[in-house]
């Protein structure tokens, strides 16, 4: 098996056209279609079925298209690494946040990282957990900031937990306060109607989670936005929102949930059998050292507090032999 045949494999099964495929890759299709019969008779199961003109994947190609795009993702990677001049002069980094730590931690850490290593290119994703352990595992992502503990079916990643954050219930400061209190319970989120962000988002399934554990389902005055959307929602009047503190600013009421209160865990993950460029092992020690320094200085983001590791210690097991948590 040639990596020049999983390209050509990928191009067909993203185009399902040999002749857009092979323009894609640069080849001509005569010879495209031979590399990948040729891949067909190693493998012995035809990755494709052409009937009546249509390309679609055989249960063989489904299989082997999600091993096919970690296999050349890894091999990028590992071209990257190689080429990488010394002392980290240039490289690139794909880093995966959801979008609270993208707004609320990240901006100071990247302009840490970008001040010592000017010439590193750093290509940011912003999702959902879910969706970040997703690009992880098919080697789209160096790094992710996610929300612990981690469920996937794919290969197991590295965790580590960095941070404890709070959330908060956001309301509009034009509206009445949403409770007599200066703290709500859970059970108080019954009778009023919540901005709720889309399906897949971690905020969503958390909130749900909370409610349904408190014994009622919420209700929706509108549902489907990401962070941004959701935020100018509850601005606007809409709702309630469960949010985490970090996001929220002073054209939001905010208050806090009674003890032991609702939180969250933030973790950074890469792959477990994929070690992480050099230049993104910077990156993380560059997010260590900050998060180090921050909660010394007492300027973490608002509503996070360290876990109980020292980032040198932290940066100790993600050195040494990565272990899952989660």
């Amino acid at each position: 098996m040639q990596l020049q045949q999983l390209a050509y494999f990928l191009a067909v099964a993203d185009t399902r056209h040999f002749t857009r495929a092979a323009e894609a890759v640069h080849v001509a299709q005569p010879s495209l279609s031979k590399q990948i019969r040729a891949l067909e008779h190693e493998l012995g199961a035809a990755l494709f079925s052409r009937a009546r003109g249509n390309i679609a994947l055989t249960p063989a190609g489904e299989t082997l298209l999600p091993l096919a795009r970690r296999i050349l993702a890894d091999v990028d990677t590992a071209r990257l690494e190689v080429q990488e001049l010394a002392m980290l002069r240039s490289g690139r980094v794909r880093l995966g946040a959801t979008p609270s730590l993208l707004t609320g931690l990240l901006p100071d850490v990247l302009r840490a990282y970008r001040a010592q290593y000017p010439g590193i290119r750093l290509l940011i994703e912003e999702s959902g957990s879910r969706d970040l352990v997703h690009d992880l595992a098919e080697g789209e992502l160096d790094l992710a900031l996610i929300i612990l503990p981690v469920s996937s079916t794919g290969p197991a990643l590295a965790t580590t937990p960095l941070l404890r954050e709070e959330l908060v219930v956001a309301s509009s400061a034009a509206a009445p306060p949403p409770t007599t209190r200066d703290r709500m319970r859970v059970t108080d989120l019954e009778d009023e109607p919540l901005v709720m962000f889309r399906r897949g988002y971690d905020l969503r399934e958390f909130t749900m989670t909370a409610c349904q554990n408190a014994g009622f389902e919420p209700t929706f005055a509108i549902e489907g936005g990401e962070m941004d959307a959701v935020l100018g929602f509850v601005a606007a009047g809409l709702g309630l929102a469960v949010v985490p503190s970090m996001v929220v600013g002073n054209r939001f009421r905010i208050t806090p949930f009674a003890g032991p209160g609702l939180s969250r865990t933030i973790g950074l993950a890469h792959r477990k059998d994929v070690q992480p460029p050099r230049a993104a092992r910077a990156l993380r020690a560059v997010l260590l050292d900050y998060l180090d320094e921050a909660a010394r200085a007492g300027t973490l983001p608002p509503g996070t507090r360290p876990v109980r590791r020292t980032g040198a210690a932290a940066r100790a097991t993600l050195e040494a032999e990565p272990r899952t948590e989660g």
